[in-house]
């Protein structure tokens, strides 16, 4: 598991309170009209949208030697485990073994959220749902499927709800050794109340750390912040090899794609 310290260091080195700020203005203004995922698209559009901010056009000129491409998640306070979800959906269409062994994880992880005390018709719908779209990869085989999937409001939204409760599940189930990873005196049962469970509450380190060791998906993600140096990227769980790759900008995620 990542440890406690790393956590509290990397959440402080990629917090950006000004550029927040003005991601939530933009929020606003595209949270009507952009798709919840968005097509593959190259470096330009990124190039245009911080064309006058010296300090970010430098990270993307290090994501454009990593990547060949990317796709925009729409910016709800829920782009971290729509991203994951999306990405990992999309990867398991080339990978049929890696979709076995998650078929398996997921479905066996209702009951394991009610045996945490999670009360059963909550999650029944939830999970119902992630299983029927999971299993339409086993035989439709399309990106179209999955992006239809993803892009259809409440399907996609039932998807990142039962992610988030799987969040909140491992945290409960690990509370001894996260509850570390929290300050102001909250309990882990507080914090899965007010931070991973709600729709629209944003993601840190200690949701991608949970999520990744859940599922047993590692997941890369490169940091653009103003901070000197190159893109600084973290791999979850430590010591893997990727499935998936995320791009942060400070209040946000998107997909990459080394392809």
């Amino acid at each position: 598991m990542e440890k406690a310290a790393d956590f509290h260091y990397n959440a402080e080195q990629n917090y950006d309170e000004e550029t927040i700020i003005q991601q939530r203005e933009i929020e606003k203004e595209i949270a009507g009209c952009q798709d919840l995922v968005g097509p593959k698209e190259d470096f330009t559009t990124l190039d245009r949208e911080f064309e006058h901010d010296v300090a970010f056009l430098k990270k993307i000129q290090d994501v454009k030697q990593r990547y060949r491409r990317f796709r925009r998640i729409r910016a709800d306070g829920n782009c971290f485990f729509r991203a994951f979800g999306f990405a990992y959906f999309e990867s398991l269409l080339k990978n049929p073994d890696e979709f076995k062994r998650f078929q398996d994880i997921a479905l066996k992880s209702k009951d394991e959220l009610i045996t945490l005390g999670f009360p059963q018709f909550t999650l029944e719908d939830f999970h119902e749902t992630f299983m029927q779209e999971l299993n339409k990869i086993e035989t439709n085989k399309s990106i179209e499927g999955v992006l239809q999937t993803f892009n259809d409001c409440g399907t996609s939204d039932y998807i990142v709800v039962y992610l988030r409760l799987i969040v909140s599940g491992f945290l409960q189930k690990n509370e001894d050794f996260y509850q570390s990873f929290l300050d102001g005196g909250r309990t882990m049962r507080e914090f899965c109340n007010q931070e991973v469970e709600p729709m629209g509450r944003e993601s840190d380190h200690i949701h991608i750390i949970a999520l990744s060791q859940a599922t047993g998906i590692c997941v890369q993600v490169d940091y653009m912040d103003r901070g000197d140096g190159n893109l600084i990227s973290h791999v979850f769980p430590e010591d893997s090899s990727p499935s998936i790759y995320l791009l942060y900008k400070p209040g946000h995620y998107d997909i990459l794609y080394k392809e």
